[in-house]
């Protein structure tokens, strides 16, 4: 009998030392698979939203959008270069983004594009 008691000590202790800190490990490595699948998900659903979105960007016609009188359409640098977006025409030219276009919703509506 004592035989028996220290056999189910020893598996109690093997058990004890190495079964709980196994089993918490694989509930650990289970649950940060499924959020990195959570992230992942989310992450592609952005990209083909960026992606198409992006592709839509250099259209962008911020005259339109901003509702600019004639006059002012006739001096922008941007009215002319319907190729790219305002804000890529203004950065060329002046180096960096003037401060009307930090604040601007043509500007800031826009999602960034994302590297492939």
């Amino acid at each position: 009998m004592e035989e028996l008691t220290a056999l189910i000590a020893v598996l109690t202790g093997l058990v004890v030392r190495f079964g709980i800190p196994l089993g918490l490990t694989a509930l650990a490595a289970w649950g940060l698979r499924r959020l990195d699948a959570h992230w992942q998900a989310e992450g592609e659903t952005l990209r083909q939203r960026a992606h198409s979105l992006g592709a839509a960007g250099h259209q962008v016609r911020c005259w339109e959008i901003r509702d600019c009188p004639a006059e002012e359409r006739e001096s922008c640098l941007a009215y002319g270069r319907a190729d790219v977006p305002c804000w890529q025409v203004f950065r060329e030219t002046g180096g960096r983004l003037p401060e009307p276009c930090l604040t601007c919703h043509v500007f800031r509506d826009v999602p960034a594009p994302i590297a492939a």
